[in-house]
């Protein structure tokens, strides 16, 4: 009996030593940002979905971040320095503006623009679509306190940049105007 017992006794703590190491293998390793300590940015993580699009959250290892889906395929963290103006894209989403780097297509990097701290989304576009990702996560973020001003040149989602010369390169599109600087935006053109 009392073997009977033991071999119980050591295959359950096989099954559970399995079953823990497996939730082990979910984790998404992501360091956090500099201002992933910042009390507001304890906020937006405790309002993050469940799901963003139809991908499961993830459990990750560092404060003040987010991943969805296995593998991850977005990736948030709060608390990244604060963008300063730029001529990249801008898009908003729920009220919350992003400025759009796509120099890593298809991988896409969101950053807030115009809150502190700032919240970094890293989107993989072969996985989802961004547009899906930014507005599931709006709604955490949008809690963050705005500063200054918005994005004055919005592009719709979807939308690409207009290239102010039809001469220029697609690859390279210019954006008129800047973030938050809307002095610099040509002043006959009607801002989106």
């Amino acid at each position: 009996m009392s073997q009977l017992l033991a071999r119980v006794s050591l295959t359950a703590v096989v099954v559970l030593a399995g079953s823990l190491l497996a939730g082990c293998a979910s984790t998404v390793s992501m360091h956090p940002a500099p201002d992933a300590n910042n009390p507001l940015c304890a906020d937006v993580t405790v309002k993050l979905p469940k799901r963003v699009g139809t991908l499961e959250r993830q459990f990750t290892d560092a404060q003040a971040t987010g991943a969805w889906g296995e593998p991850a395929a977005v990736l948030l963290s709060c608390g990244v320095p604060v963008p300063p103006p730029t001529t990249m894209p801008c898009q908003t989403f729920k009220g919350v503006d992003w400025i759009i780097d796509e120099s890593q297509l298809p991988q896409y990097t969101a950053t807030t623009y115009g809150r502190d701290p700032a919240v970094e989304v890293v989107i993989d576009g072969s996985k989802i679509s961004g547009s899906i990702a930014l507005e599931d996560v709006a709604n955490a973020v949008q809690s963050l306190p705005k500063y200054g001003q918005g994005c004055t040149d919005k592009l719709n989602p979807g939308e690409a940049p207009e290239s102010p010369d039809s001469t220029e390169s697609p690859e390279t599109p210019e954006v008129p105007g800047t973030p938050g600087t809307p002095e610099e935006a040509p002043s006959e053109a009607p801002q989106r």
